[in-house]
């Protein structure tokens, strides 16, 4: 007779907040909460915008008096808000879950068009341009939440298998 061995079971909510709190202190939480808003929004960005682009789906360009209304304006006016809560907050306040939070949705947010910041219009949507574009800032932003989150990670794995 064989014996099998367990079937690996991923870890419940609890055990990831468990891991969470006990394993990264406030810094690490702050920082873990800014690459996944950023990992996040990116991701979720560039989908809307290809569909956009490709008109599918639900989503449309917002303009006003014809005039385009890109995605990084909004990243500025988060990032200074996030600014005035780190300059003007109080201490309670600046580190809040969702100043880390939100300071990484609005780097996305301005990352994401950072060609057009620049002027370069034409090689934006290039597609050798965009697709390496999109690539390259992913796989850092999955990299930097993973690394973030790296001894919350290995606790998660250290944990016995349920059987």
């Amino acid at each position: 007779m064989r014996s099998h061995a367990p079937v690996p079971v991923p870890p419940g909510v609890e055990a990831v907040h468990k891991a969470y709190l006990e394993e990264l202190g406030p810094k690490e939480r702050a920082a873990l909460l800014s690459w996944t808003g950023f990992t996040t929004t990116f991701a979720a960005v560039r989908g809307i915008t290809y569909s956009i682009r490709d008109n599918k789906g639900p989503f449309r360009n917002l303009s006003v008096g014809g005039a385009h209304l890109h995605h990084y304006m909004w990243g500025i006016a988060l990032l200074s808000g996030v600014g005035a809560v780190a300059v003007h907050g109080q201490e309670t306040h600046r580190r809040h879950p969702a100043v880390a939070l939100s300071y990484g949705v609005a780097l996305a947010l301005i990352v994401d068009e950072f060609a057009l910041l620049l002027d370069l219009e034409d090689v934006y949507w290039a597609k050798q341009g965009r697709v390496s574009v999109d690539l390259g800032v992913g796989l850092v932003a999955v990299g930097g939440t993973v690394f973030a989150a790296l001894p919350m990670l290995q606790r998660l794995l250290r944990r016995p298998a349920a059987h």
